[in-house]
């Protein structure tokens, strides 16, 4: 089961509020999606992320592929029950995978050959295979197999990629429309760099597959924000506005919050679990290092306005002082605070749409 619907449109921009249904319940738009790379969010358990609001979470195909492997997961009743989340898991290609391990991969127009970053052994992917993996996790989205491309990228590279994305796209749906039965629902990918005729050019193929959904790849991967929104511009005027738009890989609340305007739907990054690790929370002013010598003595919350457990529940000082012990409660307690800096963002966002 898989329906979206537009509940309300902002008066001010092209910004929606819509309610995506899947078999493992509801989702809210604009929404954020916690990263479970390996089948976890770090450092958080299923409980912590319901009791942050979280309402879907993203896992990786790539790597579940190699540890614990499509077939193990099977075997426990796919990916929900594996991992004990009883609510929509979308699961993307391996595509990324092809821009963040350029050293050990290898694209021809058939697939890509990965070289395991664990034991160096090589698996080739192709479009079919990458349905298949997502099968067998039991995902309610699943994402085809695309090429994304570096910033800043040459034209005919970006071209070619465009190309091969297209092409898996057609192969994955063929794959599905010939009877290949799925658990869940098939997005589509587009491409096509920071060149708007290349950009527009993706969307025109891809969404005349008509799939349910669609993934915005490659940005968020070094440019420039006004040069991402200018290639959000172009989409707009292109794609279908009654599907939902998922732009990957997206993590910067300015980012989000620019890209909520020009119609976009779902995100995913792993900013907010990545900076807590390392030691910065988030507020409206940007990110803040919890190190800082001026927090030994700091009794406040993280954030005075945030309603999640670390901040009704510890102070800076504390947080601070976890952190130069190396405890890992540290930064558990930052990622759940970063994790619900966005789920209150996106809901205020979706509040204020709705009060227009």
């Amino acid at each position: 089961m898989f329906k979206f619907e537009i509940l309300k449109k902002s008066k001010k921009s092209r910004a929606r509020v819509g309610k995506l249904t899947t078999d493992h319940g509801v989702v809210e738009t604009p929404n954020f999606m916690p990263v479970g790379t390996q089948g976890t969010v770090k450092t958080m358990s299923p409980r912590d992320l319901n009791e942050i609001g979280s309402q879907i979470i993203l896992s990786n195909t790539y790597h579940l592929f190699l540890r614990p492997g499509p077939e193990v997961i099977r075997e426990a009743g796919g990916l929900h029950k594996f991992m004990n989340w009883d609510k929509p898991i979308l699961t993307d290609s391996g595509g990324f995978q092809v821009y963040s391990l350029a050293e050990k991969r290898k694209v021809t127009d058939d697939g890509v050959e990965f070289q395991s970053h664990i034991d160096g052994t090589k698996h080739f992917f192709t479009p079919e295979k990458v349905i298949d993996i997502q099968s067998a996790f039991g995902s309610d989205i699943m994402m085809p197999l695309d090429e994304c491309v570096p910033f800043p990228c040459d034209k005919r590279v970006a071209t070619e990629a465009l190309i091969r994305t297209t092409n898996w796209a057609m192969q994955s749906r063929r794959y599905v429309s010939g009877g290949k039965p799925i658990p869940g629902t098939l997005f589509g990918i587009v491409q096509g760099s920071t060149y708007p005729d290349l950009r527009k050019r993706s969307a025109e193929e891809i969404c005349a597959l008509d799939f349910p959904g669609y993934g915005i790849g490659g940005l968020s991967v070094g440019e420039p924000q006004e040069e991402m929104f200018g290639m959000l511009e172009v989409l707009s005027q292109v794609m279908p506005e009654d599907k939902p738009k998922h732009l990957m890989g997206v993590g910067f609340a300015s980012d989000i919050l620019g890209a909520i305007d020009f119609g976009m739907d779902l995100f995913d990054c792993v900013i907010p679990t990545r900076l807590a690790r390392h030691g910065s929370f988030l507020t409206l002013e940007g990110k803040t290092s919890i190190r800082n010598a001026r927090f030994e003595r700091d009794f406040t919350p993280i954030d005075s306005e945030c309603d999640c457990y670390a901040c009704k529940n510890f102070t800076r000082a504390y947080i601070r002082h976890l952190f130069w012990a190396r405890e890992i409660l540290s930064m558990q307690l930052l990622t759940i605070h970063n994790l619900r800096f966005f789920m209150r963002m996106l809901a205020k966002v979706r509040a204020d749409i709705l009060a227009e």
